[in-house]
């Protein structure tokens, strides 16, 4: 595939094979020095942990093509920290902050001719993932690990224009109390995809999720983060043991001061007070925000800024993070990392 046989206006959230992945083993206790490969098949024993006790975690984050033609990674350090709290979660060793970076650097610029054009609203999306592999039928924490990191180029997530979208309250949980909600385990994943399934037959775009304990608040939209912005333009978002710390949440909270003079509020979000909002979305590395139109509860839509149309303070904030990832916008100190 060459670089400029790709069409970009055609690209979605699809697996495309890229020309290299980075591969790192842990054994006898540390990881290898890593190594970037072509090979996009793994090979792994019939008893890996990874496969019979859903032992393996996993990321997500993106590279964007700037206007000077540079590469911007954005807050790899932060999916790093997540990505060694999911580990010691589930019992298995993470790569350092340092190797972390250095492995989405290398596949960044290895699979260059991959990454969407400045624009284009696209970006290469990043996957690196641990998984515990080896000879093992016990349930225990597995002999060896593999740390790999591969990518593909994915298309804007509005493909004609950022619209509001419904979403509809689940009687399913996403995690338990103690769980792993706040680890990026396949676990949790698996646990959405029928309540999602059905949301979707009922077109809405997704389920919500309430809090497992009492079912009296919400915690999360499908596989994405939840804000809203009060008609006193407080900005609120759940804070909860079994909620995923999103990296997108993090930077809209930290922009939503800094930048918009909000005040931000971490805590309860109750599910029967959705008339103190004036603006609701869904946060995450896909879309960044997907803007909610309407919640459906016991059988009634509760409508916010529209259907139809965004609200103002979403866009403002969706106009901020995507210039910054894009390098439009000036990035607060520490945020970008050039490839």
């Amino acid at each position: 595939m060459a670089y400029e046989n790709i069409e970009w206006d055609k690209l979605g959230f699809d697996y495309i094979k890229t020309d290299q992945r980075y591969l790192s083993h842990w054994r006898n206790g540390d990881w290898d020095q890593g190594t970037l490969t072509e090979d996009n098949v793994l090979h792994i024993s019939e008893g890996s942990t990874a496969l019979h006790y859903g032992q393996q975690c996993f990321e997500g984050l993106k590279a964007y093509r700037c206007k000077d033609g540079s590469i911007n990674l954005f807050r790899p350090d932060q999916n790093a920290l997540r990505m060694q709290r999911s580990c010691a979660r589930l019992l298995m060793p993470a790569p350092s902050t340092e190797q972390f970076i250095e492995a989405c650097k290398q596949v960044a610029k290895a699979n260059e001719r991959f990454i969407p054009p400045y624009g284009s609203g696209g970006a290469l999306y990043l996957r690196p993932f641990v998984i515990g592999v080896g000879d093992n039928i016990g349930v225990r924490t597995a002999p060896e690990f593999i740390f790999s990191v591969f990518c593909i180029p994915v298309g804007p997530y509005f493909k004609g224009g950022m619209k509001p979208n419904n979403f509809v309250i689940s009687s399913y949980d996403r995690a338990a109390p103690q769980g792993t909600g706040a680890a990026k385990v396949g676990g949790n994943y698996a646990a959405s995809l029928m309540p999602g399934s059905q949301a979707k037959k009922n077109n809405f775009a997704d389920c919500i999720y309430l809090d497992p304990q009492t079912h009296t608040k919400i915690e999360e939209v499908g596989s994405a983060n939840f804000f809203a912005i009060t008609h006193n333009d407080e900005f609120v978002t759940p804070k909860s043991p079994s909620v995923l710390p999103g990296i997108t949440r993090l930077s809209l909270i930290e922009l939503a001061q800094s930048r918009l003079g909000l005040k931000v509020i971490e805590g309860d979000v109750f599910i029967d007070k959705l008339s103190e909002f004036k603006e609701a979305g869904a946060c995450g590395t896909a879309a960044v925000i997907t803007p909610i139109g309407g919640i459906e509860y016991n059988g009634k839509l509760h409508v916010f800024h529209s259907e139809k149309e965004v609200g103002p303070v979403v866009s403002r904030l969706y106009a901020e993070l995507t210039g910054v990832q894009s390098g439009d916008v000036e990035a607060p100190e520490g945020w970008i990392v050039k490839v």
